[in-house]
């Protein structure tokens, strides 16, 4: 196997896809083969499964060292150099045993304790475009549609503008005729994308503008280009607040590197301007129903207008999804079938695959329910003569199980890119073993696409359609129910994740009283709940605009609420900011001083990450009047352990001692133990700051006995690691490493990702400064890892110390 394992990966990434099932398989039977799980490290990342690849090569070093007590070795080492990492820098390290506990320069922030929202933070960064060997090369085209066809003409036209001998290539715009829909502008440009793809050694970069989504959630340039700067590597953290820094840097990075960046769905030259890269060697590849004249005058763009199909390549388009023997035995059926479609590639690719499921029905029948079911779209047309698209889906539609089809139009109002089976089920309210029939029925007749196992999407075009139907045959009180159930799944759902996950934070009551058929997802262990925040989080983020935009104002702002730590956990500072202002906006309107409170709260401590402490400050200001107002001491308490935070980052250690003794005493006058232990680790922490170990030392240990007696893990977790790093800055390593493996333990019981790897940098850093320098790097390589596959900001920290 192992010899199999090593030619598969010698012949290259095709024939090593092919071996990953197998290679998967043989892995897990032999869990503590090295040379074994190196080849799956391997080939997993030269497939471009790289998150698979980091998790596989920590699961097998955590095996090895468990088990064995061995540190990976030299094949598993080299397959792991091999990842990919991300964007270098060269930020400080945290503060050595014995030296000052500021971190890096004197005017940096301190580190803070775990627990709670204190999580450390890398003082100073450097900026701009990464080495070459350290640089990250995004891979992010759709996969191209292996039918392609037609559109000779066009693709020579696109080509030629990439002469052989020309690195620097124009930048290119798609467009369709009179705004056209579903002419196939995605499939074109996607097509041309890979055919060039290896011209772009620096990557290439996609994302879909959402330009004409029928839910109005057009995509902002600022989210774009967030996630443009995700796929280079570049920390949240790192990324400036406004779209004019954050486009300067966008460009900084492709400066000097040849780059192609398709652009699908783009509503106008505003839209899409903040997203050109300035480096004439980077291509961009534009679609758009409108003709963007704007780029074209300013920006020296070429215009591709695409129109319908030829009857020609309309016949072909039939001959590679039905067989051309089909076909041919009926080419005057064939021709109807190509009309009534209007040549549209969209409308073509429905009709077709519903045929091909019938391989016994004759052409002319479908030809003649085709006839049969004309209708009108007009959404999609403007005063030119159009196809009408609504041909082919009504004929599809009409063809479905009632369910089915009343799947098919609620799905309109679900609010996110895609939809799990278990939110289908809510939208319906019916049973999951009944939604998963319905599920497949749709993916049948092409009216759905199965994005990922059990995540279920369409075109936009159908999902205007969809609403269309909703609107005429479900009535507005039922489009309300459904809407209402969903936000309510999706609320009590989150909430019980958070739950799971932080069981003893204080946090929003929410009313019992919830919608039939909104039943929470279960979760059986705290992994699970995790897995679905991670999974839910796009569509989480767009149902709190959604309840905003519908009237559901208490949705929208109990939904951020319960999101908060979930986001800051994961640096999702730019998302946190936008769900937060949206559920300040909600509860002012609903005047509920709670809302406002919790709002108020959320946004004075990420706008304190996002280095703005005066707005910081007024907002954790107005919180605490607030929950005063409503008389929420915990709510209060939770507020003075922010603005100590704050007061921690400014270097102003007694102002937040200040802010903990308030803390304590609305916790304890509100009896709220667990709060009240938090507290004790977070001055403990502090006194570490101050250089007062050994008092340290003493509120740490109280932490611990306190979170013990309350059974609370993750508090227990973060006491024992503070306790580890009063040890250290008072040289007793062998102590401090005690102290971390007991926190390790328990993060990796509650499968807290991020501390763990906090942990394990705090561990590497104790053998670092203990003499032992290899354990030092593995402790750290373990931390990187985790921080690579949740895509979190202290991995660039991680990875300068490596």
């Amino acid at each position: 196997m192992k010899e199999a394992a090593a030619a598969a990966l010698e012949a290259g990434p095709a024939l090593a896809g092919q071996m990953l099932p197998i290679l998967r398989q043989t892995a897990a039977a032999h869990p503590l083969d090295e040379v074994l799980h190196a080849s799956l490290v391997t080939a997993l990342a030269v497939t471009g499964h790289r998150a698979e690849a980091r998790k596989a090569y920590r699961d097998v070093s955590t095996r090895l060292v468990d088990e064995l007590g061995l540190d990976p070795g030299p094949e598993l080492r080299a397959a792991e150099q091999q990842l990919p990492r991300g964007t270098a820098s060269v930020p400080p390290g945290r503060p050595e045993a014995g030296s000052s506990v500021r971190s890096g320069t004197e005017d940096a922030p301190p580190q803070l304790p775990h627990g709670g929202v204190c999580v450390p933070e890398a003082a100073t960064e450097r900026t701009g475009p990464a080495d070459d060997a350290t640089r990250v090369r995004p891979a992010q085209l759709p996969p191209d549609l292996g039918m392609f066809t037609g559109r000779r003409a066009e693709l020579g036209r696109v080509h030629a503008l990439l002469s052989p001998s020309d690195d620097r290539p124009n930048t290119v715009v798609i467009s369709a005729i009179g705004g056209m829909a579903g002419v196939g502008k995605t499939s074109l440009a996607v097509h041309w994308a890979h055919q060039i793809a290896d011209r772009f050694p620096d990557g290439q970069l996609y994302a879909d503008l959402r330009g004409f989504d029928p839910s109005g959630s057009i995509a902002d340039p600022s989210e774009v280009i967030r996630g443009f700067l995700d796929a280079l590597g570049v920390p949240a953290h790192r990324i400036p607040v406004g779209l004019d820094a954050q486009a300067a840097l966008y460009r900084t990075l492709l400066a000097g590197h040849r780059v192609l960046v398709l652009l699908d769905n783009a509503r106008d030259t505003e839209q899409v301007r903040p997203l050109l890269p300035g480096s004439a060697g980077c291509l961009i590849v534009i679609t758009s129903r409108n003709h963007l004249h704007g780029l074209v005058v300013v920006d020296g763009a070429h215009p591709l207008s695409l129109d319908l199909l030829t009857a020609a390549e309309s016949r072909e388009f039939l001959r590679r999804r039905l067989g051309a023997k089909r076909v041919a035995e009926e080419p005057s059926a064939a021709d109807e079938i190509v009309e009534l479609c209007g040549s549209l590639p969209l409308a073509l690719a429905i009709v077709s695959a519903r045929a091909a499921a019938r391989p016994g029905r004759s052409l002319s029948s479908v030809a003649g329910e085709l006839r049969e079911t004309r209708g009108s779209l007009a959404a999609f047309t403007h005063d030119d003569p159009v196809p009408d698209p609504r041909t082919a889906f009504s004929w599809s539609y009409d063809a479905l199980t009632p369910g089915a089809a009343r799947l098919f139009r609620l799905l309109a109002l679900h609010p996110g890119p895609d939809v799990s089976t278990a939110t289908a089920a809510v939208l319906l309210y019916l049973p999951l073993k009944d939604i998963r029939l319905l599920l497949a029925e749709l993916v049948g007749a092409h009216l759905l696409t199965q994005r990922s196992p059990g995540r279920y999407g369409s075109h936009e075009l159908l999902r205007v359609y969809a609403a269309e139907l909703a609107e005429s045959h479900d009535t507005p009180e039922d489009r309300d129910a459904a809407r209402h159930r969903l936000l309510d799944h999706l609320l009590h759902t989150a909430h019980r994740a958070d739950s799971l996950l932080a069981p003893h934070r204080e946090r929003l009551t929410l009313s019992p009283r919830i919608a039939a058929g909104a039943i929470p997802t279960a979760f059986e262990s705290r992994e699970k709940a995790a897995n679905w925040l991670n999974a839910e989080r796009p569509v989480l983020l767009a149902a709190v605009q959604e309840a905003a935009r519908s009237g559901l104002r208490a949705h929208c702002w109990q939904l951020a609420a319960t999101l908060e730590l979930f986001l800051d956990r994961h640096g999702r500072w730019q998302d946190q900011l936008g769900v937060q202002e949206a559920a300040l906006h909600a509860a002012e309107e609903l005047g509920d001083l709670s809302g406002r409170a919790h709002a108020h709260r959320a946004l004075g401590f990420v706008n304190g990450r996002l280095e703005r402490p005066a707005a910081a400050r007024e907002h954790l200001c107005t919180a605490l009047e607030l929950f005063a107002a409503v008389g929420d001491a915990p709510g209060q308490g939770r507020v003075h352990r922010y603005l100590a935070f704050q007061a921690n980052r400014r270097g102003h250690h007694h102002e937040a001692l200040d802010h903990y003794r308030e803390a304590h005493a609305l916790y304890e006058a509100a009896g709220h133990r667990s709060g009240q232990a938090g507290i004790s680790n977070e001055v403990g922490w502090t006194r570490i700051l101050l250089g007062a170990y050994e008092e340290a030392l003493a509120d740490c240990r109280r932490a611990i006995t306190m979170n013990q007696q309350l059974g609370d893990r993750n508090g227990e977790a973060a006491a024992w690691d503070s306790l580890g790093y009063a040890h250290h800055h008072l040289g007793r390593y062998q102590q401090a490493l005690s102290c971390y493996a007991h926190a390790l333990t328990a993060y990796r019981e509650i499968h807290d990702d991020y501390l763990e790897a906090d942990t394990l940098v705090h561990i590497g850093d104790a053998w670092e400064a203990d003499g032992s320098r290899e354990r030092a790097a593995g402790a750290w390589r373990q931390a990187l890892e985790i921080l690579e596959t949740i895509a979190h900001p202290d991995a660039e920290h991680v990875r300068a110390k490596l």
